[in-house]
């Protein structure tokens, strides 16, 4: 899949919920090989990991979690070129899905990364839970092998060991579709110290998504926040390559 370059990638916002915030995108990123796992959860069990400015969002009466591992690569602030190897590392997420001023949007239980100057950076700029892992990422054929554990100082246990590949053909997703609920936000949310909540604006084309398949080896990513997932398989999505860009976060009122 080619690389788009950042006006290509503004040049399609038609399937947006809102319009593509004014002023200048602060970061461009591209995310590699990812895979989408997800299980219903109660709202009960989520609603006061939320702050109260946020309204957590559901689809047919249940809250979804969320757990994404990927790699990243090109990551560049606007001015600067991207740098090997501080620009490409792997990522591995826990989120859920909220909504504020009638803008859906991610929130992040947590953010792991193989690169402690991104982890440092996110922290400070977004207020995002990023931490250090020690991970790996690679491709056999259309088998990815991924693999990370928690090393930052004083956190909790977090680990996840899989095989994951994508079957069938791509697709978007449909309004109105549960894939669609899942992967189609263009914000993410984050909570200072002090408790002030920020939107951080992304834009990027409709997910080109297939299904997937998952051998898992090992996960524990949601016991660092006291959630236990029910006993089923997640919903599986994998998606090979999205250009995105995002803005510096603003507080919400």
């Amino acid at each position: 899949m080619q690389a788009w370059r950042p006006r290509e990638i503004l040049s399609r916002t038609g399937h947006r919920p809102y319009p593509v915030p004014s002023g200048s995108w602060a970061l461009f990123m591209s995310w590699h090989d990812l895979l989408f796992m997800h299980w219903p959860i109660p709202e009960e069990a989520l609603r006061s990991l939320i702050p109260p400015a946020l309204h957590l969002d559901t689809f047919d009466g249940s809250a979804w979690l969320g757990i994404t591992p990927f790699r990243m690569s090109g990551t560049r602030p606007r001015s600067l070129p991207s740098v090997t190897p501080l620009s490409n590392f792997p990522e591995l997420n826990v989120r859920t899905y909220v909504t504020a001023n009638d803008k859906p949007g991610i929130w992040f239980f947590s953010l792991d990364a193989r690169n402690p100057i991104a982890v440092r950076l996110a922290r400070a700029t977004f207020s995002l839970p990023y931490f250090d892992a020690e991970m790996s990422c690679h491709l056999v054929g259309d088998e990815v092998r991924y693999r990370s554990v928690r090393t930052h100082r004083g956190a909790k246990e977090a680990r996840f060991a899989g095989r994951y590949c994508p079957v069938g053909g791509p697709f978007n997703s449909r309004p109105g579709t549960l894939e669609h609920f899942l992967t189609e936000r263009y914000c993410l949310y984050s909570a200072s110290r002090g408790g002030n909540v920020y939107r951080g604006d992304i834009h990027h084309h409709p997910w080109p998504l297939r299904r997937a398949e998952l051998e898992m080896e090992s996960l524990a990513m949601t016991e660092q926040i006291g959630v236990k997932l029910p006993e089923m398989e997640p919903l599986l999505h994998f998606s090979k390559r999205l250009d995105t860009l995002a803005w510096p976060p603003r507080r919400i009122a």
